[in-house]
C-alpha cells in the first residue's frame, strides 16, 4: 500500500491500523524513516549487515526487514530514498529475498511493506529521480490522506482518541467549537500536541476554550 498526504495527517497512525486490524496483528510492526538515514547506512538498516563489511561493523546485524518478518515494514518518505538504493529495494519487493550489506547468502522473508510519501511522486519519476517501476511497484493499493481541514468531520473522533491516550477528562463544546473552526496547518500532528498539552493545562478537569 502507499499512503500519500501532506505531513502531520497521519500516514503512521493508518499503517499501524492496517497491521492491527490484519492477520499479522500478532506481528512486529517497524517504522523506518527514509529520510532520516544516511544514505551510506540506508541498505545497511533495512537489510542488515555481516561483521566486518564495513568500519564499525563490529557483529552480524539483521535489517529491518528481517526483524519484521511475519509483521509489517513502514517506509515512511519513500520518496527520499536515493536512486543508487531503488534498485535494490525494486528487487526485495519482487522477490522478498535479501542479501545483507558484505554478505552474498540470499535470505527471505515475509513481511508486508506499507510505504508512505507527502511528495508528488509521479513528479519525481518524470524529473528522473524516482523509479518509475518501482513507483508502479508500490502504488498497488493507494490511499490519499488530506489535510485535516478538508475532513473536519473526522475531528470528534481524533480528539477522543487523543483524549483517551493523554488521559483528559473530556472537552467543553465551546473548546470543539474552536477546534472546529481552526485551519490546522500540521494537520493531525498539531491536533494531538493541541489536546496533549490542553490536558496538561486542565488539570484533572475537563478541556475548556481558555485551554
Amino acid at each position: 500500500a502507499l499512503l500519500v498526504g501532506p505531513p502531520g495527517t497521519g500516514k503512521e497512525l493508518l499503517a499501524r491500523a492496517v497491521h492491527y486490524n490484519s492477520a499479522r496483528a500478532s506481528g512486529p510492526f517497524v517504522a523506518i524513516n527514509c529520510a532520516s538515514i544516511p544514505e551510506t547506512l540506508l541498505e545497511s538498516e533495512l537489510y542488515g549487515h555481516e561483521k566486518g563489511a564495513f568500519t564499525g561493523a563490529i557483529r552480524q546485524k539483521p535489517g529491518k526487514f528481517e526483524v519484521a518478518s511475519g509483521g509489517t515494514v513502514f517506509l515512511d518518505e519513500i520518496g527520499e530514498i536515493p536512486l543508487s538504493s531503488q534498485v535494490k529495494l525494486l528487487r526485495f519487493l519482487e522477490e522478498r529475498r535479501f542479501e545483507r550489506v558484505g554478505g552474498t547468502e540470499s535470505h527471505g522473508v515475509d513481511v508486508r511493506i506499507v510505504s508512505a510519501t507527502n511528495q508528488n511522486l509521479e513528479e519525481r519519476v518524470r524529473e528522473g529521480r524516482f523509479r518509475e517501476d518501482l513507483y508502479y511497484r508500490l502504488n498497488v493499493v493507494r490511499l490519499d490522506l488530506p489535510p485535516l481541514r478538508d475532513r473536519r468531520d473526522d475531528l470528534p473522533l481524533l480528539v477522543a482518541h487523543f483524549l483517551d491516550l493523554a488521559r483528559g477528562a473530556g472537552i467543553t463544546e465551546e473548546a470543539m467549537e474552536l477546534l472546529r473552526n481552526y485551519s490546522w496547518p500540521g494537520n493531525v500532528r498539531e491536533l494531538r500536541n493541541v489536546i496533549e498539552r490542553g490536558v496538561v493545562l486542565a488539570r484533572g478537569g475537563a478541556v475548556r476554550r481558555e485551554h
